[in-house]
């Protein structure tokens, strides 16, 4: 029986011939990933090991995030745990503030994650690199430690799933819309440690921003990975962005998967995800009004150039709704540089919105727009469990940027269309 992409990918790590679903490995890492929040716990960990000196300063990348520019004096000490700790091992890629950005978006950008990669985070989302042809995945604190010091890691080889997609999505619809979609249909466990391998005709419509999106919430699903295969834009993206040289992986035909399942993109509509499951979809316009509180566009899944240039043609020339709160980050200094460049953040502040530098912030709950009991929010983010963006009784709906923008104008659950685009 052949093998899929990731299991390619595991079984060259891991110096096999070849893996099977289910089977145990200690494969090489090409790259260990921590932020703020999880980096201390991982350092701590490695304070414990008789070895204590990292196994490549280059394979590791610490971001500080989540909570930064620092919100309090034990975000502040966090951060300067992590700053010590990459002083002491000399690490390259350690990104202070003025350097850093939301760590999904900035690896890819900084050239750190290429195709054929094998890479482990201590971030739920470090799955985004799938969409370069990457396995990455998340890990908890105490692997991020081990990976640091010994540069492997264990893993069980995961079975997979295939998203066969056809057709081109319709204006105004974009990869958030379809992994929302996807998350819907199969359900948050519906690919319970199982890789979400992306194929078809219509992987050529998807941009790069789109990938990186998709991939990006494949553990919304319970997905252990997401993955696209290479093709001319990944190249082109990998040349852009990254010195490192890239090794391509192609699933075999008689690679064996668990579900198939064949997606029209054409037939994809804008979809939000109500509270407080990711799963919990819906299709816009076919539910009643739905007032809203504050809208929030950015994160590791949305925060991207592309989002940030929907968002303004929808806000061009246009204000929002009396009320409502709109907060706009863009996840790295490069794209907030570019934002400014191209006009989009005149355009978002002509239209009442704020904008914030680089930080995770909301998302999880942790500043820039924590929500009060009982209010709603719009947002681009990944996660809409109970409590994820402040009090227990506030609401989440997960949205594109195109949905958020037309919501923050309308001051609902809006669609471009509901604004005549």
């Amino acid at each position: 029986m052949g093998m899929t992409m990731t299991q390619k990918i595991l079984a060259a790590h891991a110096g096999l011939d070849e893996v099977k679903a289910g089977q145990l490995i200690e494969a090489d890492l090409d790259l260990v990933l921590g932020n703020d929040i999880t980096s201390p716990v991982a350092i701590h960990e490695v304070e414990k090991m008789t070895k204590q000196t990292v196994f490549d300063k280059d394979k590791i990348a610490l971001v500080p995030d989540h909570f930064v520019p620092n919100k309090d004096i034990k975000s502040a000490e966090h951060c300067a745990c992590v700053r010590k700790f990459a002083k002491k091992n000399d690490i390259t890629n350690y990104f202070e503030v003025g350097e850093m950005g939301i760590e999904h978006a900035l690896l890819p950008e900084k050239g750190l994650t290429v195709a054929g990669d094998v890479i482990i985070g201590a971030d739920s989302h470090t799955c985004t690199y799938g969409a370069l042809g990457a396995f990455s995945t998340g890990v908890g604190s105490t692997d991020m430690a081990a990976g640091m010091i010994t540069g492997k890691a264990w893993f069980k080889v995961p079975s997979a799933i295939k998203f066969n997609l056809t057709g081109k999505l319709s204006p105004w619809v974009s990869g958030k819309d379809l992994i929302l979609h996807i998350i819907g249909m199969i359900g948050v466990d519906g690919a319970l440690y199982k890789s979400m391998e992306f194929t078809g005709d219509g992987l050529s419509s998807l941009t790069m921003d789109d990938r990186f999106t998709i991939a990006n919430m494949a553990i919304e699903a319970g997905g252990k990975n997401g993955i696209f295969p290479v093709d001319d834009l990944t190249r082109e993206y990998m040349k852009e962005h990254s010195t490192k040289l890239p090794k391509e992986y192609v699933a075999d035909p008689d690679a064996e998967y668990d579900e198939v399942y064949d997606i029209d993109l054409s037939q994809i509509k804008s979809t939000v995800a109500f509270p407080h499951l990711p799963e919990n979809t819906h299709v816009v316009g076919t539910f009643d009004d739905i007032a809203i509180d504050q809208v929030v566009i950015g994160s590791c899944t949305n925060g991207r150039i592309d989002d940030l240039r929907c968002a303004a043609k929808i806000l061009e020339g246009r204000h929002v709704a009396k009320g409502i709160r709109v907060i706009i980050i863009p996840a790295t200094q490069s794209i907030y540089m570019q934002a400014i460049e191209e006009g989009l953040i005149q355009t978002f502040i002509k239209a009442g919105a704020v904008v914030s530098t680089p930080t995770c912030g909301p998302c999880l709950g942790g500043y820039m727009g924590i929500l009060a009991q009982g209010e709603k929010c719009v947002s681009t983010t990944n996660r809409n469990f109970v409590g994820r963006m402040g009090h227990v009784e506030s609401e989440i709906y997960l949205a594109s940027p195109a949905v958020a923008a037309a919501s923050a104008v309308t001051g609902k659950i809006s669609q471009p269309s509901d604004l005549g685009l």
